[in-house]
């Protein structure tokens, strides 16, 4: 999840109901069969609450967005590269569009060329359990989406950084830790 933007308009204002829910799902959801009746186990709220919660929150602009942070090293995947094309300006949709069909593709967005240093306007994440595998893949997706002879460029990840979602409330310092008075 990701915060509001700005609108200028004064925000909903948020009671403790709201304020535990946001707490509650700042670190994820937990991962069981029924996660928003778990979430309700634990705050005191009915799994329909929490949903109807959550729809409000959205509505309001509180919550912009709900996704998936997926930690792909997690679930087997080693290897992850960013290929970034330069891509015909009237060509960018319809060929994005057939890039994000591959299961194998977590990202692909369009972003401004900075000419004259970086050209390249279209963007993609490859995941697969080596680096032969995420060029396989790369293959296989230029030959079925019609990529041979745009110019591309293979960024393989070389360290991970940390994923996760909006924080909404801070979390509580432990007893010493810096910054405490």
């Amino acid at each position: 999840m990701s915060r509001a933007p700005q609108t200028g308009r004064t925000p909903p204002l948020l009671n403790e109901t709201d304020r535990r829910l946001l707490a509650a799902i700042q670190s994820g959801l937990p991962l069981v069969t029924r996660p928003y009746a778990e979430i309700g186990t634990r705050i005191g709220l009915s799994e329909a609450e929490v949903i109807a919660r959550l729809e409000y929150l959205k509505q309001a602009g509180i919550i912009r967005r709900f996704g998936v942070v997926v930690r792909h090293h997690e679930v087997g995947y080693g290897a992850n590269a960013m290929v970034v094309w330069d891509v015909p300006d009237e060509q960018v949709r319809e060929l994005g569009r057939c890039l994000a069909e591959f299961d194998f593709i977590t990202l692909c967005y369009r972003r401004p060329r900075h000419l004259p240093q970086w050209r390249y306007n279209l963007y993609c994440m490859i995941h697969g359990k080596t680096r032969e595998d995420v060029l396989s893949n790369l293959e296989w997706m230029v030959n079925r989406c019609g990529l041979q002879g745009l110019t591309h460029e293979v960024l393989f990840s070389r360290r991970r950084f940390k994923q996760r979602g909006a924080v909404y409330f801070a979390e509580p310092r432990a007893a010493g830790s810096p910054g405490e008075g």
